[in-house]
């Protein structure tokens, strides 16, 4: 099975590779991954030492911020790798001020692996919701370094559950303790025997709170929302825009704010072609132009998490492709969050629909039907708003938890 596995990670680096002749992201991740040991060997202490966290994507770096931030805290001394394998988390946090390392996770085949831990030399390692990559896992446990994953969440689908899974099953069993989001994974787990399992819940919830203190002042967008019912539409790809943007082409009693998941030139004039009335990128408003526009086109990096504040509903994209993005993010500002179908592999959605703060569409139907109750009803409104900041509310302290059973003393 380990051979097998071996050639599946072994192809996939070839069709990166394929990729990369036409596709950006594909082209920075075979590129990032060509420098990993030079920058290992230049970089790297000597004596190793470090506390490696390896995150996925950006999304699952978030998750793993708090537990960073708290450790280097307490001991500033500690020397903190970190590792992406997506480019969307590497290329946004490259210079993350925390952490003394960062790079690409070397694609998982034994030659990378023994190569990165003998540069590294972790004296611990943490990794973040889904990462189960077995070879480094095993290398791990063979070298006595503590390793654990937080945030995990598991379903009765993943392959670890099925009758042929038993190779995955014994990556399970290489972690010194699973920290997971809710009593139906430790569940799961028991039944195939892993039982150093703790419910701790998920640390995003501690990190939009965080976000939400630090969330920047931005006076252009609070003097165009002002006074104005304004919906908010981050991370959204062109299926939700074609929804959000008909609705709003016909409703001159709103005001819209989009935050695309992609900002290239090509999406960001699609935008502008679904548009029939006034629009202006962010980076070209001003002052003088600022309340003549309905709608602002988000077009840098960084803001997001700071515009959702001055909306009254916020639509996440990915509903209809992959999955939806970042939902706690806007909910922790105490206002109603609408996305797509896709959503059922984000506990945070399932949850916050049954608190009634967060609302699945199908649709242009539905979100019609609710755009107009929100706008109408201005009761329904403030209680949606108010389950979600309560949702966000209650599910906050993972981190200081994880970090307390790993760290005692702190």
């Amino acid at each position: 099975m380990n051979a097998l596995y071996n050639f599946g990670i072994f192809t996939y680096k070839q069709m990166v590779g394929i990729a990369s002749l036409r596709n950006p992201k594909a082209r920075k991740m075979k590129q990032g991954h060509k420098e990993v040991f030079k920058y290992l060997e230049q970089n790297a202490d000597p004596k190793g030492g470090y506390l490696w966290i390896h995150a996925s994507s950006l999304g699952e770096f978030e998750q793993g911020r708090p537990i960073i931030e708290a450790i280097k805290s307490h001991y500033p001394q500690q020397k903190i790798a970190v590792t992406f394998f997506s480019p969307s988390g590497y290329e946004v946090r490259k210079n993350y001020s925390k952490a003394d390392l960062i790079c690409y996770l070397p694609f998982d085949l034994p030659g990378n692996v023994n190569r990165f831990l003998d540069l590294l030399k972790p004296k611990q390692a943490i990794f973040i919701k889904y990462e189960f990559w077995g070879n480094y896992l095993n290398a791990l446990s063979k070298r006595h370094i503590p390793t654990y994953i937080i945030s995990a969440i598991f379903r009765p689908t993943q392959i670890f559950f099925k009758p042929y899974g038993g190779y995955f099953r014994k990556i399970l069993r290489t972690f010194e303790h699973l920290y997971v989001q809710d009593e139906n994974s430790k569940e799961l787990l028991k039944k195939i025997g892993i039982t150093r399992v703790s419910v701790m819940g998920d640390t995003r919830f501690d990190r939009v709170i965080d976000i939400r203190s630090q969330a920047k002042d931005l006076p252009l967008i609070e003097q165009f929302s002002k006074d104005r019912f304004t919906l908010i539409a981050g991370s959204s790809w062109p299926k939700d825009e074609e929804i959000f943007i008909d609705y709003f082409n016909r409703h001159p009693e709103i005001k819209l704010i989009i935050a695309p998941h992609e900002i290239h030139e090509e999406h960001i004039q699609n935008i502008l072609s679904r548009l029939k009335r006034p629009a202006l990128r962010y980076t070209q408003t001003d002052e003088n132009n600022i309340l003549k526009t309905d709608c602002i086109i988000i077009d840098c990096f960084g803001l997001l998490s700071s515009i959702y504040r001055y909306g009254q509903v916020a639509y996440i994209g990915g509903g209809f492709g992959a999955g939806i993005h970042n939902v706690p993010e806007a909910a922790v500002y105490g206002i109603p969050v609408l996305f797509g179908p896709k959503h059922k592999k984000f506990k945070e959605a399932g949850d916050l629909i049954a608190a009634k703060g967060g609302f699945n569409i199908y649709g242009a139907e539905d979100f019609n039907r609710l755009m107009d109750k929100f706008i109408k009803e201005k009761e329904f409104l403030a209680k949606a708003g108010f389950n979600a900041g309560k949702y966000i509310q209650n599910n906050t302290g993972a981190s200081r938890k994880i970090l307390k059973d790993i760290y005692p003393e702190i």
